[in-house]
């Protein structure tokens, strides 16, 4: 259950290339505290340095890598004070490995039920207008509207309630996100 301290904390989430990194930067510019997600920077670090955490080598590593990030921007975050935006939340990660056809350890199911954000979690549908591939981003469209209905299951199965981000300019997206989260 979401107690005060993480009524404030709202994810965003969905496929990739729907716009979601875009939208918190323009949330991080209006002044408010954004907490990036894991993956990029998980495999932005692998490749640097050769390690093995990547999706296409060791998806359960890369896993655990965004567990251990995630868990921590969760507790970082709980002294503050004002909204916070993250880019994909705990449930996240059993999406991913639904989507990979791994079992979701325990730990992780018990991480998820303890660790929770706000009741309302706003998730980006696939835009293909938008849609580009990248060194980090390397799904498909069809990938990413996979990843789409996996998050979707997940945060109903995890008791949450998604709000659709509609396909507008970016700083409609955000004034929506801001009116829906008071």
């Amino acid at each position: 259950m979401a107690n005060d301290a993480t009524d404030r904390f709202f994810v965003l989430t969905g496929g990739p290339g729907s716009g979601k990194t875009t939208l918190l930067a323009a949330l991080a510019a209006a002044g408010h505290t954004v907490s990036p997600e894991a993956g990029r920077a998980i495999i932005r670090n692998q490749q640097a340095i050769g390690g093995p955490a990547l999706p296409s080598a060791d998806p359960a590593l890369y896993a655990e890598l965004m567990l251990a990030h995630d868990l921590a921007a969760h507790r970082r975050h709980l002294n503050g004070d004002g909204l916070v935006f993250f880019d994909r939340g705990i449930p996240d990660i059993a999406g991913y490995l639904d989507l990979v056809g791994l079992a979701r350890p325990a730990h992780l199911e018990r991480a998820i039920a303890c660790s929770r954000y706000n009741r309302r979690v706003f998730i980006c549908p696939p835009w293909p207008e938008i849609f580009t591939q990248d060194a980090e981003r390397r799904q498909t469209l069809e990938e990413a509207e996979r990843t789409h209905a996996a998050m979707v299951r997940i945060y109903d199965e995890t008791g949450y309630d998604l709000i659709e981000v509609p396909r507008l300019p970016t700083a409609e997206r955000a004034a929506f996100i801001l009116a829906s989260s008071a």
